[in-house]
């Protein structure tokens, strides 16, 4: 098979083995002649490959010609501003025009039709390396002073998005404090970002600090301001402050949440005061409305339980809450299992099944697979592989992540061949949907290297069928092994896919 280049789209062309080099040359020939063909034909693929790449090239030409103040004059120019395009400009400014690709991504983030992601936040901080290079934005505001520039609220909402996802808390807070010398006064959100950025560095004092001066500037904090104080107390141990913003909550009007009980919860829970966690727990329950504890509230104190070894208090919470009508859900009862079976209490994992599923959250599907996962990572990989036949006789589906894991294990240990009847038992049972794409290179590669020529050339009809890839590192050996059986068309055929 001859892969010719013609234009935008590849030829192949079926040539015999035999084809001798002065007719593979004619034919490259003729390749080169039908793509330049092609080219005169449609000069305009030659030179633009897409209207993202001309508003690119179209925005950094401007940017070039005009000097200080680019942004009045972005305005002026008549092409789309997206995503590829924002990525295109910073790609051509930098290194040596960083600044100016900076004032260029803020400029668009200020455009009515676009708005940047949160990934395009993250490409820029990466390719700019903003976390190394703070300095950079600093250089931004700077210029927008001297070339007396006209910038709004919004203007520093971009740089505090920028240093946010670069988590720079102290440089985060200077643009706070560098908006008044513009005229211009930060709002909630943003300081709820500087707030945020200050809890997570552990940094509680100018938390606080930043709360106390909102009031100063008739600003009252919000539900999310309260959120994350709460959270950043509770992780520096400072249990009663977090308590204490209840009262303060309330005489602001803002009442406490589901939400902030359940941080307040997992806090406690951390800390291992157990009695206190249960009687705030309770305290929701009796509360009730919008502070009704949840399916996620419950679990994550299980779960903190479980972390602990307390097992006990565990199934305690679990019968609160089914006693108070929330259904455990998978996660729950993983939780659950995975401490059962760390202590080696297997036997008593049937009898919590039993009792879960009944609240209807959860199937035994979904039990039995969440145990084989657990059996596998505490290594008792052969009562999982026999949890997981049991499952396939009983008729119960079994997710994918569990089917994945005990093929892949198989494969792994050498038993090829079992790997493979397993996987052939879950293609009959029309089990396979969610399965892992790298467990058929996996298993082709071992059964090519064990010599199992059926089972392998098998295999590699169904990857072909279903249009599953060859996946690195196992394509190039499992390509030579079929190419020696006389399956090259086969080999072909998938690397195309």
């Amino acid at each position: 098979m001859l892969r010719l280049l013609t234009g935008s789209e590849p030829v192949y062309i079926s040539c015999d083995k035999n084809l001798g080099f002065t007719k593979i040359m004619a034919l490259c020939s003729i390749s080169r002649l039908l793509s330049s063909s092609i080219r005169l034909q449609n000069p305009k693929f030659s030179t633009v490959r897409s209207t993202a790449a001309s508003s690119a090239d179209i925005f950094f030409n401007h940017l070039q010609k005009n000097g200080g103040n680019i942004e009045k004059t972005l305005v002026t120019v008549k092409a789309q501003v997206d995503s590829k395009c924002v990525s295109g400009v910073l790609y051509r400014c930098y290194p040596s025009q960083s600044q100016m690709g900076l004032r260029f991504f803020i400029w668009a983030g200020l455009q009515s039709d676009y708005r940047h992601t949160s990934y395009m936040y993250s490409k820029a901080c990466n390719f700019y390396k903003i976390t190394q290079n703070p300095k950079l934005l600093y250089d931004v505001i700077e210029a927008y002073r001297a070339e007396r520039c006209s910038v709004t609220v919004k203007t520093f909402k971009v740089i505090l998005n920028l240093y946010k996802e670069a988590k720079l808390a102290d440089e985060a807070l200077w643009v706070l404090r560098k908006m008044p010398e513009f005229g211009l006064r930060a709002d909630t959100t943003m300081y709820n970002v500087v707030i945020r950025l200050f809890c997570v560095k552990g940094d509680m004092d100018v938390a606080e600090s930043l709360m106390k001066t909102m009031s100063l500037i008739d600003l009252y904090p919000d539900m999310i301001t309260y959120v994350e104080m709460v959270k950043g107390l509770c992780n520096v141990g400072r249990l009663e402050d977090a308590f204490g913003l209840f009262k303060v909550m309330k005489e602001h009007g803002c009442l406490p949440s589901t939400v902030l009980y359940s941080v307040l919860l997992d806090g406690i829970c951390k800390f291992g005061n157990t009695e206190k966690a249960m009687d705030l727990l309770k305290e929701m329950e009796k509360e009730g409305g919008s502070c009704s504890p949840n399916v996620v509230t419950y679990t994550s104190v299980i779960q903190r339980f479980c972390e602990k070894g307390q097992t006990l208090e565990a199934l305690e919470v679990l019968d609160q809450m089914e006693a108070y009508g929330c259904s455990p859900n998978r996660v729950t009862v993983g939780c659950l299992i995975e401490r059962f079976c760390v202590e080696g209490r297997v036997e008593e994992v049937y009898r919590l099944f039993d009792k879960v599923v009944k609240g209807g959250g959860v199937s035994y599907g979904e039990c039995y697979s969440s145990l084989v996962v657990c059996l596998k990572r505490s290594r008792n990989t052969e009562e999982a592989e026999k949890v997981f036949r049991k499952m396939l006789t009983s008729g119960l589906k079994p997710d994918g992540l569990a089917c994945s894991i005990m093929i892949k294990e198989l494969c792994l240990v050498g038993r090829v061949l079992d790997g493979y009847q397993l996987f052939d038992e879950i293609e009959k049972i029309g089990y396979l949907i969610s399965i892992d794409s790298d467990v058929y290179s996996l298993l082709l590669v071992g059964l090519c290297e064990q010599s199992h020529s059926v089972e392998a050339k098998t295999l590699a009809r169904l990857m072909l069928k279903k249009r599953i890839r060859l996946k690195a590192p196992y394509s190039d050996s499992i390509g030579e092994i079929l190419k020696k059986s006389g399956e090259e068309e086969l080999v072909n055929h998938l690397t195309a896919i």
